[in-house]
């Protein structure tokens, strides 16, 4: 036991560690973490402070029923219209509250403030102010119809590079619904414009 020394030096760098730990953990972890679980319980309230950012398809629907309807009759009918056509997101500041630890302060920094005069919010207040850029079908639809082992059989999948060839989707497919052969109410693009 005469070198039962080191053991208590060590035991007591332990301790004075885990003191440290429980200090920088009082300053690092949010006052809520573990009020439901292993999760922050004041995380809901925070998320609803921030300004609304998909409106839903009824926003759209209320003054493009033409192509709600056409969408309603086509595979596309479950598809949300800002899952192609982009958010239609309030521009409105995230309310300024006191950040308190800094778990709560290394949030603020890396939230992405809500860009200025949103080009969608205009479109809604007045539709003849803006028009929102049309999306590229060539690229959009590739995003969920390329062919995947992942994806379902049932689902369409193209190989973007053999069935379409440059050309955009557009050109035979109406994308609010996309059967060629359905109702093409909105005039498609002529072959190889964007």
């Amino acid at each position: 036991m005469k070198d039962a020394g080191h053991l208590f030096r060590f035991a007591g760098l332990f301790v004075v560690a885990f003191l440290v730990f429980l200090v920088v953990r009082g300053y690092v972890v949010p006052k809520t973490f573990g009020q439901y679980g292993h999760y922050r319980g004041a995380a809901i309230g925070e998320i609803a402070q921030y300004p609304v950012k998909f409106a839903g398809h009824q926003a759209c629907e209320s003054c493009h029923s033409d192509i709600a309807d056409t969408k309603t009759k086509g595979a596309h009918a479950h598809v949300n219209c800002e899952a192609c056509h982009g958010a239609l997101f309030q521009n409105l500041p995230a309310p300024a509250q006191p950040k308190g630890n800094l778990y709560e302060r290394f949030v603020a920094l890396i939230v992405p403030p809500t860009p200025p005069d949103a080009p969608l919010l205009l479109h809604a207040d007045d539709p003849t102010s803006v028009i929102p850029v049309k999306p590229d079908t060539l690229v959009l639809c590739a995003r969920c119809h390329t062919a995947s082992a992942a994806k379902l059989k049932s689902f369409p999948q193209v190989d973007p590079t053999v069935h379409m060839g440059g050309v955009p989707c557009e050109t035979c497919h109406n994308p609010h619904s996309p059967a060629i052969g359905s109702d093409t109410s909105s005039s498609p693009t002529p072959a190889g414009t964007k």
